[in-house]
């Protein structure tokens, strides 16, 4: 039978996926985070789930990765996509394949789910963040599925969610290639939900477009964008919008994703996209403010793949440690707000969502003095180095 607690379980689905009997399900906690339910009269202890868990039975990586900055030529796919337009490519090659993509998209309700594209159009819903944690449905069997006809796959997600596939199949095949992403957290579906409701509630009108990462300004100064079926719109800078407060305050975030197995440099993946913060400094020669990608090649199927796109990006070699500099989310656990306990105790009362998140991310004045305080002493230590 399987033991997990909401501390170290990430809501991979891998268990649910695994059971032969159908026996367990994903259930929306009151966070509005999925955990396991298991229905004990239908379990018949055949123990595949507790295999399936990467909590109990963790996979160890020790791969070394390589590291370059891209950015893709095509200008058009480089300003719909959140940094440098890799995933694109990497997507168009599998298809070429006769292969298939799976990723995280907007339903029509603009709940985040997996699913999976097998042309190149539909590659738009899975391009982009989506600042929430996806619903995996049945995307690991659907996988295999795909697998065993031999077919080329692509599955892309967090770092759990592709150790949760890799702890389904159980064994490794040839034409699977995964890619995650340096993850800082997977903020509350139920938080994204009710944020949902209030844009339609302020607009009077239902939403029709979502974009978490919107360029107009620029990469660095990216914008959250709704769009809505009145023909209005809501543009706001990501450190004004109300939603990203909370989510870079980390008030929300799924409870494991405080102590994340998954903070390494060693991945399972065959290829880590991120932004490449700081490459101003470190590559200024690489520099675009459309955006670039940190893609870190952790296997000898993923230097194959950047292989096949090389011709369609601009890039170049990083040192390891470079590239990680401004990027801690690599191996740092995001620290949970000392408000979330009190925040969550209050979502289903009456207050609105934009209330409640102001509410309990608003710095005190101690705080931003103390703040103050560290900047300085880190100035005066700068200054003291290069002396």
């Amino acid at each position: 039978m399987l033991h997990i607690t909401k501390a170290n379980c990430s809501g991979c689905s891998a268990c649910a996926n695994s059971c032969p009997v159908n026996c367990i399900t994903m259930t929306s906690d009151t966070e509005g985070f999925l955990y396991p339910q298991i229905y004990k009269e239908k379990c018949v202890d055949c123990g595949v789930c507790e295999k399936a868990c990467q909590s109990t039975n963790p996979l160890i990586s020790t791969n070394e990765f390589e590291a370059y900055a891209c950015v893709n030529n095509d200008e058009n796919v480089l300003s719909q996509s959140s940094s440098g337009g890799v995933f694109t490519l990497l997507a168009v090659q599998i298809l070429k394949l006769r292969g298939v993509v799976f990723g995280a998209a907007f339903d029509d309700s603009f709940v985040v789910r997996h699913i999976c594209v097998e042309n190149v159009d539909d590659l738009q819903k899975l391009r982009g963040s989506k600042y929430v944690q996806s619903d995996i449905g049945t995307a690991y069997r659907d996988a295999e599925k795909f697998l065993k006809e031999d077919r080329y796959v692509l599955f892309t997600g967090t770092p759990c969610q592709i150790d949760g596939l890799l702890h389904y199949l159980k064994k490794p095949y040839e034409r699977l290639y995964t890619q995650d992403v340096i993850c800082h957290g997977t903020p509350s579906p139920l938080v994204w939900d009710k944020y949902v409701s209030y844009r339609e509630k302020k607009a009077s009108s239902k939403v029709s477009r979502v974009s978490f990462r919107h360029k107009k300004l620029g990469w660095k100064d990216y914008s959250v964008l709704f769009d809505f079926a009145n023909g209005t719109c809501y543009e706001q800078n990501h450190t004004k919008d109300i939603f990203f407060q909370g989510f870079l305050a980390n008030l929300f975030l799924r409870p494991s994703c405080h102590n994340c197995f998954f903070k390494s440099i060693n991945r399972n993946s065959d290829i880590t996209l991120a932004d490449f913060w700081g490459v101003e400094k470190t590559l200024p020669e690489m520099f675009d403010e459309r955006g670039v990608s940190l893609v870190l090649v952790n296997s000898r199927k993923g230097r194959e793949l950047l292989e096949l796109i090389k011709e369609q990006i601009r890039y170049q070699p990083v040192d390891s440690q470079i590239a990680l500099r401004h990027n801690p989310s690599v191996y740092r656990s995001a620290k949970p707000s000392k408000n979330r306990h009190e925040f969550f105790s209050r979502i289903s009362g009456d207050s609105s969502i934009d209330t409640l998140i102001e509410k309990y991310t608003k710095v005190s004045l101690l705080d931003k003095l103390v703040l103050k305080f560290k900047i300085f002493v880190l100035k005066m230590l700068k200054r003291l180095r290069i002396r």
